[in-house]
């Protein structure tokens, strides 16, 4: 069996995963997979607001930074597996396909929705990350003192 803390470590990654992909990204990959399961709806997809928080520095006191809208739900599958999502936006049917792969996750359908969804989305992402740092790379300005000779 395994520890919880790996299982919940693994659970905040595949979550972030989903709620970071592009719009519609999650959907397409997972209705390419499969067809859809049947579940129910414990909370149906609501848009509401968040307070987002910081640090001054990145290390010091928090502060308020302000609010960002978010798109929540919650759904269980005939398993009895529970999925929940939590997506920045107005993406209501993000949110119910990040539910599914939460939920579909906790199942025997693991191994092949972390091949179809979850596989192709951290390439796609580590991809992203990796132009972006390039892009900023291009633009690196170095600078240098030259001595001046009155020592």
């Amino acid at each position: 069996m395994k520890d919880g803390l790996d299982q919940t470590a693994e659970r905040k990654a595949w979550m972030g995963l989903v709620a970071k992909a592009p719009e519609g990204r999650v959907a397409e990959l997972l209705d390419a997979a499969m067809e859809r399961p049947a579940f129910t709806w414990l909370r149906a997809p609501e848009i509401g607001s968040t307070m987002v928080r910081g640090r001054a520095g990145g290390t010091g006191a928090l502060f308020n930074l302000g609010e960002v809208t978010v798109t929540r739900c919650a759904l269980t599958l005939e398993s009895g597996a529970v999925g929940h999502a939590y997506i920045q936006g107005r993406r209501k049917p993000d949110a119910e396909a990040a539910a599914l792969v939460d939920a579909l996750m906790q199942g025997p359908e693991a191994g092949a929705i972390r091949a179809a969804v979850l596989e192709p989305l951290e390439a796609e992402q580590r991809a992203a990350k990796t132009e972006r740092a390039e892009k900023a790379a291009a633009t690196k300005v170095e600078f240098f003192t030259m001595a001046r000779g009155e020592d």
